[in-house]
């Protein structure tokens, strides 16, 4: 039986935590670098036993020198620098050079000091393919593009570059948001809007545009027979994703997001919502994970 010691960096709330509970995946140590307290609290709220280490700027080799032997390395560094969210703004679409994004070479640092037996990196597919080549150089490894919808409700598209041997995708599991929604009658009033809609059909995606101020794509409104657009990490300012149920607009709660990245319900409660949205759209969908992590114990 393979036990493994896991070094994940921006852990976040420990989605591969889960993924690799759901590969049947052992290990015996988990250590994780993480800043945002909330996230934290998260992990140390399901996952006890987590040993964090802190900021990924403040481990160095002293450090990793009392750790024991890492056997797999997990990281998706922040995308902020390299969305598609950002090509317009000059002051954001710095690619790998940007302030946050570059925390790719902090990464890669610690990744030449443990020399893993496993890495699993993961990052949006939306970037520059000039990003892409570069982190593929470094890595040894091309990626894989995977969407999530495979595994899930939600539409997502991200590159995994990985030295696991995982099998070939499954066929699609065809969910959709009518599969993981909560019934209307379970909904709080604060999610539902007030405002009116203009309907386009169902036929049309996004099926409905919400009639509030503010940029194109928090007005969209989605069928509960769609998948349901990428989750982002969102603050506030009406940017949740909004689906049209049984007449009505409202936004998809904190407990459908989980849903849509297939974590486990209720997994995040314990904080506030403004939180558990960031938290979640910042998360993996796990599934995927899990399907490509499964591939350690058939190496």
């Amino acid at each position: 039986m393979i036990v493994l010691n896991v070094l994940s960096l921006f852990d976040g709330i420990s989605s591969g935590q889960i993924a690799l509970e759901r590969a049947g995946i052992n290990y015996e140590n988990y250590f994780a670098s993480e800043i945002y307290d909330k996230a934290i609290e998260i992990t140390q709220k399901n996952y006890p036993n987590t040993i964090q280490l802190g900021d990924i700027r403040g481990i160095d080799e002293k450090i990793i020198t009392k750790l024991p032997k890492i056997d797999l390395l997990m990281f998706g560094f922040p995308c902020k620098n390299l969305s598609r969210t950002v090509i317009n703004n000059p002051n954001h679409n710095q690619g790998l050079k940007g302030k946050h994004s570059s925390l790719f070479y902090e990464a890669v640092r610690i990744m030449e000091l443990v020399k893993p037996k496993y890495f699993f990196v993961e990052n949006v597919e939306s970037m520059k393919n000039e990003d892409r080549d570069i982190i593929s150089e470094i890595l040894g490894v091309n990626p894989v593009m995977i969407d999530s919808s495979i595994f899930s409700a939600q539409v997502r598209k991200r590159y995994y570059w990985t030295n696991i041997p995982f099998d070939d995708l499954p066929q699609d599991k065809g969910l959709v948001l009518k599969d993981i929604i909560q019934p209307s009658s379970e909904i709080d009033d604060k999610y539902w809007y007030k405002q009116d809609f203009t309907y386009h059909g169902d036929d049309k995606r996004p099926v409905a545009t919400l009639h509030i101020n503010g940029h194109d794509i928090i007005k969209r409104v989605y069928g509960v027979h769609q998948k349901a657009p990428t989750l982002t990490a969102v603050v506030g300012g009406n940017q949740q994703k909004k689906i049209l149920q049984d007449g009505r607009v409202r936004k998809l709660t904190p407990l459908e997001y989980e849903r849509l990245q297939t974590i486990p319900d209720n997994y995040t409660s314990g904080v506030s919502d403004s939180h558990r949205y960031r938290m979640l759209g910042d998360a993996w969908t796990v599934d995927v994970v899990a399907h490509i992590f499964k591939g350690i114990n058939n190496d």
